[in-house]
């Protein structure tokens, strides 16, 4: 009688073993889980403050000394301001400005602009239409024509950044508005008490060369 044993299969088991990771590495890894650890026990800690501030403190003295702010501009005398017609406000409230109950002007036409910080804005004459403007936003250099100045015949006053101003141009009288400031544009209201037709000649353009 015989027997027959069946062989047993074989089973193959395969084990991946990672290479071993050098020293560096290693402390790499390390320091990157230590680090946030770290900086965030500092920052709980109340003797952390002091150092945070002063990072701010130094931040701000930095945008302090970078920061370069424009040259004054003189201003003119109040002499000069009744030569070219002209009243100064302050743009702070309250403001005279604000309170005057005295009425308004009737305008056949109304514009409104602005100046960009260098440029110009008139340098003309009207014959047959009295303007009224009122300026604002920057510094504006605004020149009127006064047969009562000697020597240039005209009226020349600087406004102010902060300042608002109500300034008249009578028919047959020349008037210029130039922003003088180097970062700020101008803002106006132009009002005319008749309508202006720039294409007839009852307006005189480029009437000073200097401009």
């Amino acid at each position: 009688m015989s027997s027959t044993i069946g062989a047993t299969p074989r089973r193959t088991v395969q084990i991946n073993i990672p290479p071993p990771q050098s020293s560096s590495s290693t402390t790499s890894a390390m320091f990157q889980r230590i680090r946030p650890s770290i900086v965030t026990s500092f920052l709980q800690r109340p003797h952390s403050l002091p150092f945070v501030l002063s990072i701010f403190l130094f931040l701000a003295w930095i945008s302090l000394r970078s920061y370069r702010s424009s040259p004054p501009i003189p201003l003119s005398s109040p002499n000069h301001d009744a030569k070219a017609n002209l009243r100064r406000f302050s743009s702070h409230f309250p403001s005279p400005i604000a309170k005057d109950n005295r009425g308004a002007v009737t305008c056949a036409s109304l514009h409104l602009g602005e100046i960009g910080p260098g440029k110009l804005r008139g340098n003309h004459r009207h014959h047959d239409c009295n303007e009224t403007f009122v300026l604002w936003g920057a510094a504006i250099k605004f020149r009127v024509e006064n047969s009562e100045v000697a020597d240039i015949g005209y009226a020349e006053v600087t406004i102010g950044r902060d300042e608002v101003v109500v300034a008249a141009s009578p028919a047959n009288t020349a008037h210029a508005l130039i922003n003088i400031d180097p970062v700020r544009s101008a803002y106006f209201v132009g009002c005319q008490d008749s309508i202006i037709n720039y294409n007839a000649s009852s307006t005189d353009f480029n009437v000073w060369k200097d401009l």
